[in-house]
């Protein structure tokens, strides 16, 4: 029954391993209590039937959200019951891995009120928001407005009669769309509107609004709210109910305008806080943060599914009636996978810089210290547009590279990719986010005569003389092995990329208008500045002392895979810019191909280190004994479509193809 691969095939890639698997855990996981909580939550949550997922697509869209509820309410019921701290809770709803409300009260609600509400508002707001006695979504995207956030309708009106604002949705346009968590769980709203005090528009601002009654859960009086429909694929993320929301006058009192920031008076004056406006930012950088870090984790579970799969598989290539050549073999297969699976490592490495990044700018805002803020934010939202598109393409490439089998919901790759996807789009649009990184490129670039020396990620422009005029001193193969080499081949890419677009900009006598005529270009430019982030905090995390055996020489060559593999998929850029010549990137190819091969032996226990659970992967393809044709055929049968051997309709629409009787047949 087993046929080709199996249980046996994985036990043996598995005595291939040069390293220490469970050291490489820790350095994956972050540290070895990360490692030991995220055990005990993912064993807690795969072992309890009440989280089984595996019929997720069998469900219709009322039956897949009651359950989604029923599973929110139930973990929310053992967290409590087990006293799991924020930590634990946190990574037991992670495995649960379905979209659901409690994604937006946690990740955006709460994080919302902490960053822009007054330590008052906090107090009165939180305790409830923790005890989850409201539940609450983050109300910002309208039906006519995402990315421009500026140009949000919704307005907030300053009545000093009452001592209330009136919130309105003066157009259709202006309806909130898409919030998740709002269209029928959310108590509670932070929406976003602009600011009308005595006439004056002071801009967009957030409101804590009340949506529905906490006795019998109706939309209050002027709230029109629903969910906007089915979204892409099957079950993926149409757990959670993305919604629509209008007003009609309502009215709020003054306090809940989140006031950290800006404050309206009993009097009508609109009066700036102490606390400086950039504070808020730092929200956005922990949010973009989480965003990078859960990108690894995407990236992660599909290649693993694929590495997996591609060791078991065997096609073609038997010798003398022997077994046939496993994928995983095959340089082709090895060149299409092995650099996602660098990948997954280099963006789980610059999410973690990221976390550092995050509490050191939040330091820095807390002693009233900007200095660092432009250059944060333009690393937050550029990582974030890089690593998302990459991801999402990765996870489809993950579906190719498994054949056939891929397709089926089964590989679990359809479901990965359709919850993962809207990652490219939310919290800031993937290439309007690149957009922002250019601006501050640009203007980077534009200061380098000036005597201000640029900070954090841009430090190498501070090297600009040298950079424009260096050229590669790789003479060998094995010179591209050298992290001054490709760093600098990097930097200077980077760097020439953004000059010659700062160049061809003062060529307009507007700068918008060239802007906007050279947007393209701007785009690579920042998608080359970015990707020399991670490169290089991929070298700096290699400085690091790294225990266990074998473990650092393995993320030495995956580091290189991951620079070389970008150098070979850029190269027009290396060449055209003159970072390197055609000799030296076919060397680096060389070196490429040949890292592929120290790889091979090691690639099963690389993502083992990822720690997933059956459970969690919820894959038959990637299963951890590779037992996967059984499986297969197992799963097949669980179909509905085979609860019958003959199928429901037969008599009503085949048999009347069959003996020729369409004309009486009712149709």
């Amino acid at each position: 029954m087993e046929g080709a691969g199996g249980v046996d095939c994985l036990a043996d890639e598995r005595q291939k391993a040069r390293f220490d698997v469970d050291e490489m855990k820790i350095v994956w996981g972050g540290s070895r209590h990360a490692v030991e909580v995220s055990d005990r939550m993912a064993r807690l949550v795969a072992s309890d039937p009440a989280f089984r997922k595996d019929n997720r697509n069998m469900l219709s869209r009322k039956e897949l959200f009651k359950n989604t509820l029923r599973k929110a309410a139930y973990a929310w019921k053992r967290i409590m019951e087990l006293r799991l701290t924020e930590e634990e809770a946190s990574r037991l709803r992670a495995f649960i891995d379905e979209p659901a409300y409690t994604d937006l009260h946690w990740g955006m609600f709460v994080p919302a009120i902490k960053g822009q509400g007054t330590e008052e508002q906090q107090r009165k707001w939180l305790p409830l928001a923790y005890k989850m006695q409201i539940i609450g979504c983050y109300a910002q995207t309208e039906l006519g407005h995402g990315s421009n956030v500026q140009g949000l309708e919704t307005i907030a009106t300053f009545d000093p009669h009452t001592d209330e604002f009136i919130i309105n949705s003066p157009t259709l346009t202006s309806s909130k769309w898409w919030p998740g968590g709002l269209g029928k769980v959310s108590t509670h709203a932070v929406a976003y509107a602009r600011l009308i005090v005595n006439g004056q528009d002071h801009g967009v601002h957030g409101f804590i609004v009340q949506l529905r009654s906490l006795d019998d859960h109706m939309p209050l009086p002027g709230i029109t709210v629903g969910d906007i429909g089915m979204k892409f694929g099957t079950g993926a993320y149409n757990s959670m109910d993305n919604g629509l929301l209008s007003f009609d006058h309502v009215r709020i009192p003054r306090d809940q305008m989140l006031m950290r920031v800006l404050q309206v008076t009993r009097e009508g004056k609109v009066v700036q806080s102490d606390v400086p406006r950039q504070l808020i930012y730092g929200t956005m950088v922990y949010v973009r943060q989480t965003i990078v870090s859960d990108a690894s984790v995407a990236l992660s579970r599909a290649v693993c599914i694929a590495t997996r799969y591609s060791a078991v598989r065997r096609q073609f290539g038997s010798q003398n009636g022997g077994p046939e050549t496993q994928v995983i073999d095959y340089k082709t297969q090895q060149s299409r996978l092995f650099p996602l699976l660098a990948s997954a490592y280099a963006f789980r490495f610059v999410g973690d810089w990221l976390k550092w990044l995050y509490t050191d700018v939040t330091q820095r805002l807390q002693a009233n210290d900007f200095s660092t803020l432009p250059e944060a934010h333009a690393c937050t939202a550029g990582l974030k547009s890089l690593t998302t598109s990459a991801t999402a393409d990765a996870i489809e490439e993950c579906r190719k590279l498994c054949g056939g089998h891929g397709y089926l919901t089964s590989s679990g790759l359809p479901e990965l990719f359709a919850v993962y996807i809207p990652a490219c789009t939310y919290e800031g649009d993937n290439t309007v986010l690149l957009l922002q990184v250019a601006r501050f490129l640009m203007k980077t670039v534009s200061q380098l005569g000036s005597g201000k020396q640029p900070v954090g990620s841009t430090a190498y422009m501070s090297r600009a003389e040298h950079l424009m005029q260096c050229r590669c001193s790789a003479q060998r193969v094995e010179d591209w092995l050298k992290p001054n080499v490709v760093l600098e081949a990097f930097e200077a890419r980077a760097l020439r990329m953004s000059v010659a677009c700062a160049q061809n900009l003062s060529k307009f006598s507007n700068p918008e208008e060239g802007f906007a005529e050279l947007s393209a270009d701007l785009v690579e430019a920042a998608i080359a500045h970015c990707q020399l982030i991670v490169v290089s905090k991929f070298f700096e995390k290699l400085q690091q002392d790294i225990p266990g055996k074998g473990v650092k020489q393995q993320l030495q060559t995956l580091c290189s895979v991951y620079a070389l593999y970008l150098l070979h998929k850029h190269q027009g850029d290396f060449l055209s810019t003159g970072c390197v010549t055609p000799k030296q990137a076919s060397l680096a190819n060389e070196q490429l191909r040949s890292l592929y091969t120290q790889v091979r032996p090691n690639a099963i226990a690389l993502v083992d280190a990822f720690n997933y659970t059956d459970h969690y992967l919820g894959s038959v393809l990637g299963r951890y004994d590779g037992n996967v044709y059984p499986k297969l055929y197992e799963e097949a049968w669980k179909d509905p479509l085979n609860d019958s051997v003959v199928s429901d309709g037969y008599h009503e629409y085949i048999r009347p193809v069959l003996k020729q009787q369409l004309r009486n047949a009712r149709l």
